[in-house]
Order: structure tokens, then sequence, then C-alpha cells
């Protein structure tokens, strides 16, 4: 029987970027807006993040932004991040704190996923971090993983709790493996309490447009787009044999027909 009992999407950042970032060889030069997504889920175990956003210090912080996010690499420019987007913020709506969070999984390493880490041990998050091991050997070959996003404000290593496998994290909630995007890329299956489970995708979709039509994602782990493929059939398989919906994690229009915060799912 599944433990979760609510789950809410949470709007971290939105970012203006080439389509082709998120569909291989398709769309370049069409501008798209993307939400950055983060999930919160309470269960009967605790309460898990799956992924953390981006780091608000970067984005906003004139020195810091010119250093991360220089035009060669981000022509569009950074993402917009608001005071009110930031991980602690969406809590404290819901009367809660960072620590009050009890896992939090990352289901890759890319700056957009895993660039609040450092602000939520800042607040008091002591929460376990999980981490597909891949995800971990391999972050060393990605330019999207900004290797001070993996530190605390005293420049100590973060501990992750590295996975072999997939897993069941707690009754209710899976770990899926999906590489391609990045080597150890995890997506998550969710059953609620009330209705069909959720999949989140994370960046093995990041638009409806992926699943459709089984398009890669434009980032690829080196260049590995049949992996990337074999990730998008393997959950839309999972959601049909699970009677799941699947959530691309940066499609915009998706994003907008989904409860708007602080409604929850359930």
């Amino acid at each position: 029987m599944t433990q979760v009992r609510k789950l809410w999407p949470l709007l971290t950042a939105v970012q203006h970027y080439d389509k082709s970032i998120s569909t291989y060889r398709v769309g370049r030069g069409q501008l798209i807006e993307a939400p950055i997504l983060a999930y919160l889920l309470e269960t009967a175990h605790g309460r898990i993040l799956y992924d953390v956003g981006c780091d608000h210090q970067k984005i906003n912080q004139t020195p810091l932004r010119n250093r991360y996010f220089n035009p060669q690499q981000f022509p569009d420019g950074p993402p917009q991040m608001h005071e009110e987007q930031r991980i602690p913020r969406h809590l404290a709506r819901l009367g809660l704190t960072p620590a009050d969070v009890d896992v939090i999984f990352i289901g890759h390493l890319h700056w957009d996923h895993a660039g609040g880490l450092k602000e939520l041990r800042r607040c008091g998050c002591g929460a376990e971090i999980h981490l597909q091991q891949d995800e971990w050997h391999y972050a060393h070959e990605d330019a999207n993983v900004f290797s001070d996003d993996l530190l605390d404000d005293q420049g100590h290593p973060l501990q992750f709790k590295l996975q072999p496998s997939e897993y069941e994290v707690v009754p209710g909630v899976h770990a899926i493996a999906t590489p391609g995007h990045t080597a150890g890329h995890m997506s998550m299956w969710i059953e609620l309490p009330k209705g069909p489970p959720v999949l989140l995708a994370g960046d093995a979709a990041d638009l409806q447009e992926n699943l459709d039509y089984e398009i890669a994602p434009g980032g690829l782990w080196q260049a590995n787009e049949a992996m990337a493929i074999e990730s998008i059939r393997k959950l839309k398989a999972l959601a049909k044999r699970t009677g799941a919906h699947i959530w691309p994690n940066h499609d915009m229009a998706f994003y907008r027909s989904l409860h708007a915060f602080p409604r929850a799912y359930e």
C-alpha cells in the first residue's frame, strides 16, 4: 500500500532557450519558455523533494551571474528566478521549513536540478541526498554540472547516498533508471492515494513532444541518442502497464495544466 499522501509541483524558475536543447536536432532557432520544476511529496514516512531547482545567488548576484551564465554558453540569458520561487519560500507557504524535508532525491546533477542544495543546507535541511552512482561518477565530464553546487558554504563536499540501481524510496515511490540525458538520470514513479500514479520523467522527457514522437532530449551523455530514446520508451511502457500519467519536466503548456500551488495532488 502506498505511503504517499500528497504531491506538489513547485515552479522554481523560468528559462528561455533554443528548443533544440530539449528536442535533439529538432527546432533549432525556435525560442521556447520552459519551467524549472521541483516536486514535493508528503508520505507517511516523511517528506521527499525530487530535485531542488537553481542556485538563487548565481542567478541574482551580478558577479556570480556573469561568471556562471556567460553569453557564450547561455546566449538567451540565465533563468528568471524570483524570491517567492525559492524552495524555502514554497515550503513556508505550506507551513514547513527545510528542516521538515527528510529525503532529497536528485534526478540528475545539472545546475537547474541540483543548484538549490547549498541553500537548503544553509536553511537547516539535514535530509539524506539520494543520487544514482553513475551520475556521481561521470559528473566531472558534464559542463552542465557546476562543481560548487555540490559543496556546502564551507566548501565541504555534500554527502550523497549513492544508489546502484532502481529501488523503492518508500512504499509507493520508486526510483526508475532512465539514462541518456545523463549517465545516471533517474525518474520517479509515484502511487497517489487517489487517482492514477504519476511518473515524473525528469529530463528524460523535457516536453510532451519527446514522448509523443520519441525524440531524445537535446543534451545527451556521450551523444547516446539511442539510450535516451530507450529510456523514453521505458517510461511509456511503465505508464501503460501501471496506468500512470507521465509528467514532462520542462513543458510550459503542460505545467500550466497542473494544479496551481499550493493545491496538491492526492
